[in-house]
């Protein structure tokens, strides 16, 4: 397992185990279990993760994770069209040219979008090509480990 999926996977035990009102104390928290990560790392993963926070109705709010079934069932159509319409990516820098099937590409480009991808700032589609921009920061590497988490279907 890479080490993102290794951290994803403590990020969740962690919320589900513990009350985290904060990313300091998450961060501390993750570091002593060995996960050396930057504030920005840990709230792409967050983002990711789909975690938010909810108030315990007295003295604050603390992370909170979503029904994962829910989520799952939500995305699961989206993850599909993605799986179905991609063909191939390539970069330049930091933006990306996805190639899609025939008419895929609104399908493909609108998931991607609803996923919410923390990698991708934007998306254009035509009908078998999408344009995307990568984050400042971000790099292919980035996304492609991305799609390994959440897409594994799809090949580099």
């Amino acid at each position: 397992m890479k080490e993102r999926q290794n951290r994803l996977v403590a990020v969740r035990e962690l919320i589900r185990n513990n009350r985290i009102e904060n990313q300091d104390t998450l961060l501390q928290m993750l570091k002593d279990e060995g996960f050396n990560v930057t504030q920005a790392t840990l709230s792409r993963d967050l983002k990711m993760l789909k975690v938010g926070k909810i108030s315990d109705g007295w003295s604050g709010y603390y992370y909170s994770l979503p029904e994962n079934d829910l989520v799952a069932e939500e995305e699961k159509s989206y993850v599909q069209d993605v799986r179905r319409g991609i063909i191939s990516i390539e970069f330049s820098g930091n933006m990306g040219v996805v190639k899609t099937r025939s008419g895929h590409a609104q399908s493909v480009c609108y998931a991607l979008d609803v996923l919410g991808l923390p990698e991708i700032l934007g998306t254009i589609a035509g009908d078998d090509t999408i344009f995307l921009l990568l984050r400042e920061g971000m790099t292919k590497e980035d996304l492609l480990e991305d799609f390994r988490t959440r897409i594994p279907e799809i090949e580099d």
